[in-house]
């Protein structure tokens, strides 16, 4: 392993602590710290939102799953994954932004009460437990790669897991918008280099195209077949309506200076990063034509395909750009995902039981939020060990899919939604998705999207019955 390359990747990390050490200088109050003062430009609303979804998935997670099933079987991310951020600009960024909120669960406590407003905060904190496992997952093995072996995938994921904890701890959502547009424009260019470097390894786009079209990896929609079809769907809404209540992406949008650049800068994002996200693609079918070898890979590990190309048959300058672009998408997507959920907790959870904080014990409270709920994802990413990284990302984002979409939609869009309709929407959601972990029917219909059906029967059939009821009761004492 070439020294240079690790010293280089030291001072990166170290660069980024520098920005958040820096940022953590104007972090003044809360909503400094959670929604960096709501002063972002549109183009740093851009790069944060973009950085929302462009992680460890995105460079290492998503090309192995492609060459694994082909764009089909990534229909989830980035596909579905770009759309969320695009229909989060269209609908919701600007309806969300006029109402002032520092989270996603202060709109349910104000439209639905502050039952709803734990209950949703509770599924959208637990949902992050796998997406931030992910990152820190992917930090351990790119540590150690770096180190040749030297340093232990769970040495790696803690020495990562701590470099952004730092910056995070100290700066907030400030430290994290700043990194984002710096770490954005090293992932832009790093991997459009080593792209174009990969394609004339392997004799030029053209042949990489062809080659992905000999293997049927470009074919998208599935067998004309029922099942297959629900399981694509499902797969499909899993981001696409899962991630849209999400804190993380809340707080990258409602961070922006004005609604419009909330709403432009989400769905600019969601569009650069479907763009994007098909880079690391067809590097990794540019690896299997310069490596026959790495078709070994792709049944023990297709996580290492790229790595193994860029340190075996690329330069230290192309190197440097991949281990820069790859730290900057995997921390770009930590600091965010480590900041949401403790937000969340602080705000939703922890101010409900102890009301009357000042700012200055909330901005305190969450500081040891996020150290704390750090501790516990670093110790669930360990015990995780061998699971995929598109496994855990795409594992995560059911639970809010089936608890907390429904309620946001109807809450936003539907007049006569009501608490009691909220509640069962919840309860039918998530019970029907639980039931089909536990009873094992999730393999036959899909559970996410029987949870969301059961969710819209739920807001229905608990918003519409007691009006109904009490409109024929007041029907019968009329006629009476």
């Amino acid at each position: 392993m070439d020294s240079t390359l690790f010293i280089f990747v030291a001072l990166y990390l170290l660069g980024t602590l520098a920005v958040g050490a820096w940022a953590g200088t104007r972090v003044k109050n809360t909503t400094d710290f959670a929604v960096a003062g709501r002063s972002l430009p549109l183009i740093m609303v851009v790069t944060t939102t973009f950085a929302t979804w462009f992680g460890a998935e995105t460079v290492m997670g998503i090309p192995a799953r492609f060459v694994e099933g082909g764009l089909g079987a990534v229909v989830e991310d980035p596909f579905g994954a770009s759309m969320c951020l695009v229909l989060v600009g269209v609908f919701f960024a600007a309806r969300l932004y006029r109402m002032n909120l520092i989270t996603i669960g202060d709109f349910y406590r104000q439209r639905f009460g502050k039952g709803v407003e734990i209950f949703c905060s509770v599924a959208i904190i637990l949902s992050y437990l796998g997406w931030v496992a992910a990152q820190i997952t992917a930090l351990g093995l790119v540590f150690s790669i770096l180190s040749g072996g030297a340093m232990s995938p769970v040495t790696g994921m803690v020495v990562g897991t701590v470099a952004v904890l730092t910056y995070v701890m100290l700066g907030g959502m400030l430290a994290v918008a700043w990194t984002d547009f710096i770490q954005m424009i090293v992932l832009v260019v790093g991997l459009s280099v080593i792209a174009v470097m990969a394609a004339d390894l392997a004799g030029g786009a053209d042949k990489v195209l062809a080659y992905a079209q000999a293997n049927d990896w470009t074919h998208f929609f599935p067998a004309p077949d029922l099942n297959a079809w629900l399981f694509f769907v499902a797969a499909a809404i899993t981001m696409m309506f899962g991630s849209i209540p999400q804190q993380d992406v809340f707080q990258r949008v409602m961070s922006a200076k004005d609604e419009k650049s909330a709403s432009r800068g989400a769905v600019i994002g969601g569009l650069a990063y479907l763009a994007f996200a098909f880079i690391p693609m067809f590097i990794i079918v540019a690896a299997l034509i310069v490596m026959p070898e790495a078709k070994g890979m792709l049944a023990d590990d297709p996580q290492h395909i790229l790595p193994n190309l860029i340190l075996q048959h690329m330069p230290l300058v192309a190197q440097i750009f991949f281990f820069g672009a790859l730290l900057s998408a995997i921390m770009s997507t930590s600091s965010a995902t480590l900041l949401a959920p403790s937000t969340s907790f602080v705000e939703n959870i922890l101010r409900n039981i102890r009301p009357g904080m000042s700012d200055r014990q909330v901005l305190l409270a969450l500081r040891v939020s996020l150290l704390v709920f750090t501790a516990s994802v670093l110790v669930y990413a360990i015990v995780m060990q061998g699971t995929s990284i598109y496994e855990l990302v795409s594992a995560a984002y059911q639970v809010p899919l089936c608890g907390a979409f429904v309620p946001l939609v109807a809450g936003v869009y539907w007049k006569r939604a009501t608490t009691q309709g909220a509640v069962l929407s919840i309860v039918l959601g998530l019970g029907t998705w639980l039931s089909s972990l536990l009873l094992g029917w999730g393999e036959v219909f899909p559970g996410q999207l029987a949870g969301v059906l059961m969710a819209v029967a739920g807001m229905a059939i608990g918003s519409l019955a007691p009006q109904l009821l009490a409109n024929r009761t007041e029907m019968q004492h009329h006629l009476a």
